[in-house]
């Protein structure tokens, strides 16, 4: 740990930069949630576990690989997978490789409904995200914010 006494203060830039990027990170998963309830009935963390489920060999995760995917807890993906499952959208079962891990699987009925939510989802992401960019180098945005978050 760095002793306090040494710590250089953020200069007006790296603080202007760190509140815009938490006013970013706040803001951005309410307004694309209040689009897609509004359309949708579907909220971006229902929306992410299948586009996440959707990506996966044989459209299924472990719970907790989902979990993280989405960067949710363990209980906070059991409560999103319920409601997708109440819709018959998900199906959780047993991991056949250990019999005490769940997976969630993606149906048919899943893949319909994200087909269908999509448009929503990519008209909300670029009303929001990327007509204020345009202009900018959205290549070294990418490879900057990769260097803070780095791609599993």
């Amino acid at each position: 740990m760095a002793d306090a006494a040494t710590l250089e203060p953020l200069s007006p830039d790296e603080e202007a930069f760190l509140r815009a990027l938490g006013r970013v990170m706040a803001l951005l998963p309410r307004v694309v949630d209040a689009d897609m309830l509004a359309e949708q009935d579907m909220n971006g963390n229902e929306y992410m576990t299948l586009v996440h489920l959707s990506e996966a060999p044989g459209n299924q995760m472990r719970m907790s690989e989902l979990a993280n995917a989405c960067g949710l807890s363990l209980s906070g993906m059991t409560r999103v997978v319920q409601r997708l499952e109440n819709q018959s959208l998900v199906l959780r079962v047993k991991s056949p490789d250990d019999g005490r891990s769940w997976l969630a699987v993606l149906t048919s009925s899943g893949w319909t409904r994200l087909k269908q939510a999509w448009p929503t989802n990519l008209a909300a992401i670029r009303r929001h995200v990327f007509s204020h960019l345009e202009g900018c180098d959205l290549a070294a945005a990418a490879q900057v914010l990769e260097r803070i978050a780095p791609s599993p």
